[in-house]
């Protein structure tokens, strides 16, 4: 059976795979996701995910190595993971009652080292929450730990009024995306599923 391996320290995207079946080894990249800035959201997702399973695929050889980072772009700016507690609480200022994309790189490489990279995007709207209600939430430290300041598979999601798109790729991770990746390497799904 092909050795799985998760390029992420997410809790979310580690739980969403084990949800769909799989149960992958996590090896964090360890990139330094500051050195990295590209404008554009997108591109910006796709190259820290590429980034992250080149630098674990390099020291699992014969893996299926999966990357992943995720970006909110809103009003044109990149939203990776607040600095602090007061940018937090500026960020979702300018979301609240607005919308904005969160995209997610994917990149998949096999146990040949053949490579594979595809971002996704989906549309998250948010409530127009009040200054007490982004306070509380800042003050859990929930939107520290992740891109955008918030989850929608957390304390955040009574702050998210609809999604457009995939919701597992707002958790971090695509899995309708991940299955083509996986295919296009040749490598069936429903084989990495786990054995009870």
């Amino acid at each position: 059976m092909t050795r799985l391996v998760l390029a992420s320290a997410s809790p979310a995207r580690l739980a969403t795979l084990r949800a769909a079946g799989l149960d992958p080894e996590v090896v964090v990249s360890g990139v330094d996701e500051s050195t990295v800035t590209t404008p554009e959201p997108a591109a910006l997702a796709l190259e820290l995910a590429t980034l992250k399973a080149q630098a674990v695929a390099g020291r699992v050889p014969g893996s299926l190595v999966v990357g992943c980072d995720s970006v909110l772009g809103l009003d044109g700016a990149v939203h990776c993971k607040p600095a602090d507690a007061d940018e937090a609480r500026t960020r979702w200022r300018a979301m609240r009652g607005r919308s904005g994309v969160l995209h997610t790189g994917h990149c998949v490489i096999d146990p040949e080292g053949r490579r594979i990279a595809r971002g996704a995007a989906t549309t998250v709207h948010f409530a127009a929450v009040t200054d007490a209600e982004i306070d509380a939430y800042v003050a859990t430290g929930e939107p520290l730990q992740v891109a955008g300041a918030f989850t929608v598979d957390g304390l955040g999601g009574a702050f998210v009024t609809g999604i457009e798109g995939d919701h597992h790729n707002v958790v971090g991770i695509s899995l309708p995306l991940l299955r083509e990746l996986f295919a296009e390497l040749e490598v069936t799904w429903t084989d990495l599923w786990a054995r009870l």
